[in-house]
């Protein structure tokens, strides 16, 4: 079939808006008509050429939500009309990594999925009889796509897709990270780093769980109302200080008599690495956790002396924020419909296909917190 979609030729290029051709689902696949679509930092990352296993031409996204028009033969845990979430990282419930409870990091088609193919290792899209790669096995930048069925998470039928397509990565990544991930306990003291689009849902699962100090770090002073917003408590402008931030945190955090400071969890949002290790020191000794969330440039790599981390300070990481998806996604959804989490907000710009690199402009300059395209 045709689809139209925005097909990424080249890295550093635009998108260039196509019509694509679309072979239909093979065994254990469903064609989904992707209903709306987020723009992600990380369709950047890769579109952008700084991701060292991007590969060209693709269809990026990864960030959507749809219905199942069509299921291929053994397809049994979605049905034709479902509404779905599209997800990066899949959940087979049958991989040792799965079954081992330790993890949300599925492997049955890891591999496949990084060479941008579909499990049986071909693609489902071409133009003029060039193949297309999928992305993060997802490719949401086009109106129909095929996904795997354990990639695909199963919804509630009256939740709009335009809100929580963003449920398949920035919600999901910044909520979970604080449940899942670090599993904060009311009262706790906290430190966000970085306010864009993960870092406020990293608040709002902090606000959530009843942490009782939430502190943004960021550089840009328009962050601070929209931290505020999702449940900041207090703001800090790296460049207003005049000094290190790390000392500034600390005492911030002091904990009771003994007056040592240092937060309980702290989280990084931004991908700079000496961030990360801002966020380390800026723990509490004996127990603080920090998490990293935020992705790192190609060959980057962290640092701290070791004396941070004899002393009980933990470095984490977290993918998708530890969530397993076909499980936790539509829980989540029922928590935006319930009120509980926020997203309507963060939507700050609407676009047609046509407009999509609009999307990453507005990324670029700091004017969106998120760009939805909407078919």
């Amino acid at each position: 079939m045709d689809v139209k979609a925005a097909v990424a030729f080249e890295a550093g290029k635009p998108l260039e808006i196509a019509t694509v051709k679309l072979d239909g689902p093979k065994a254990g696949e469903v064609l989904v008509e992707i209903k709306a679509t987020g723009i992600c930092h990380t369709d950047e990352f890769t579109r952008s050429g700084a991701d060292p296993e991007g590969l060209f031409p693709a269809i990026l996204g990864h960030e959507g939500a749809g219905v199942v028009v069509e299921i291929g033969p053994g397809v049994t845990s979605v049905a034709v009309g479902d509404n779905v979430i599209p997800l990066y990282t899949p959940e087979c419930r049958e991989c040792p990594s799965c079954l081992s409870r330790k993890t949300n990091l599925c492997t049955k088609i890891r591999s496949t999925q990084g060479q941008g193919v579909m499990p049986d290792g071909t693609s489902r899209f071409s133009l003029d009889g060039r193949k297309l790669h999928h992305y993060m096995g997802c490719s949401t930048f086009a109106n129909f796509t095929v996904l795997p069925e354990i990639a695909v998470a199963k919804i509630r039928p009256d939740a709009p897709f335009d809100k929580v397509c963003y449920i398949g990565c920035g919600v999901t990544t910044g909520v979970g990270a604080v449940i899942n991930t670090a599993k904060v306990e009311p009262g706790a003291k906290c430190v966000v780093f970085g306010l864009g689009g993960i870092g406020l849902n990293v608040i709002q699962g902090l606000r959530l769980v009843g942490a009782d100090m939430i502190i943004g770090v960021d550089t840009n002073p328009a962050k601070k109302a929209w931290g505020e917003r999702f449940g900041m408590t207090h703001f800090v402008n790296p460049k207003e200080i005049g000094g290190d931030v790390v000392p500034y945190l600390v005492n911030m955090t002091k904990h009771g008599a003994d007056q040592i400071g240092g937060a309980d969890y702290t989280f990084d949002c931004t991908g700079n690495v000496n961030v990360m290790r801002q966020a380390l020191e800026a723990c509490h000794r004996g127990w603080g956790q920090s998490i990293i969330i935020g992705v790192a440039a190609a060959g980057a790599e962290i640092a701290t002396r070791p004396f941070q981390l004899v002393t009980g300070r933990v470095w984490k990481g977290t993918a998708f924020g530890g969530a397993r998806g076909r499980t936790d996604v539509p829980r989540i959804v029922d928590w935006y419909m319930e009120g509980k989490i926020e997203i309507d907000p963060m939507i700050t710009h609407t676009l047609p296909l046509a407009d999509i690199n609009r999307g990453f402009d507005l990324m670029h300059a700091g004017e969106s917190i998120r760009s939805v395209v909407v078919y």
